[in-house]
């Protein structure tokens, strides 16, 4: 994929540190099926990029997401519907075929949460419904002063499906995120940080720095290391505690026989910033 040519996305580097950027500002970046596409696209090529060690995600303009574009509900989604109601005989495969298609698009966001580096969501103005969705799916999140975030699906006849069910509960708490999804809650960034839902709380005008800074930091610790604590935390929500406690060994044991291990003791004893290969 030439990730140069993309339409709906922006994709930069430095070093070690990429920039994805929804780039449809003139529909504060609503998301269409043609979005989600090149996002999953994206995720397939960047996923296995060995150079890359931390990535930001962010919208252009004004607003990370407003959410889904309401002409897909005409599309894709739409047409899927009429024709489970149009043949009664073909309904369960009819809706086999719409779960597929379901978490066909769900990968567009998931692959954000396994990749081995760390995703970082720097959040302007709106991330609402399939925005803050996509934000959740990153590792950590800055939220600027002034965002305003919730998921909204209930308004339309439908629930949160990329990911918001799964995500949202394991940061705020059920309770919590029930309430947030069944009242269809807007709330603004500070209460965000309040209940847990984003890690920094920034000024607007602070905001890329802030990403920047974080994803710099990050991007300059063992790759082996990165990798092994996201798979970790991720399957501590589960497994028990001693299969967790296995895991941990297993991604430990890799660091322990990594050749990024010995540079990061001989850098500290010559008193220098350590130059990991992730190996």
């Amino acid at each position: 994929m030439d990730l140069d040519a993309l339409e709906n996305l922006r994709f930069t580097r430095d070093d070690h540190v990429g920039w994805l950027r929804l780039h449809r500002p003139e529909r504060l970046n609503a998301m269409t099926g043609e979005l989600w596409s090149e996002l999953r696209e994206v995720g397939s090529v960047l996923r296995v990029d060995p150079d890359l060690r931390a990535l930001v995600v962010t919208g252009e303009g004004r607003a990370f997401s407003s959410g889904i574009d309401t002409s897909v509900f005409a599309g894709t989604f739409g047409d899927a519907i009429a024709s489970m109601d149009d043949d009664d005989d073909g309904g369960a495969e009819s809706a086999h075929g719409l779960v597929e298609t379901i978490m066909r698009t769900q990968d567009a966001f998931t692959w954000l949460a396994e990749a081995p580096f760390a995703t970082i969501a720097a959040v302007r103005g709106y991330a609402l419904g399939a925005g803050l969705q996509l934000a959740l799916a990153c590792d950590l999140r800055l939220f600027a002063r002034g965002a305003t975030v919730g998921l909204l699906e209930l308004q339309y006849g439908m629930m949160p499906d990329l990911g918001g069910t799964q995500r949202l509960p394991r940061l705020v708490g059920a309770g919590k995120a029930k309430e947030l999804i069944l009242t269809r809650a807007k709330i603004d960034a500070e209460e965000a940080a309040r209940i847990g839902l984003c890690e920094q709380l920034v000024d607007e005008a602070d905001l890329d720095a802030a990403a920047t800074s974080l994803a710099a930091t990050i991007a300059g610790q063992p790759p082996l290391a990165v990798r092994g604590v996201k798979d970790a935390i991720r399957a501590s929500s589960e497994l028990d505690e001693g299969s967790g406690l296995r895991l941990e060994a297993e991604r430990q044991a890799v660091c322990l026989a990594s050749e990024d291990l010995n540079e990061a003791m001989i850098a500290f004893v010559e008193q220098r910033r350590p130059e990991y290969r992730g190996a």
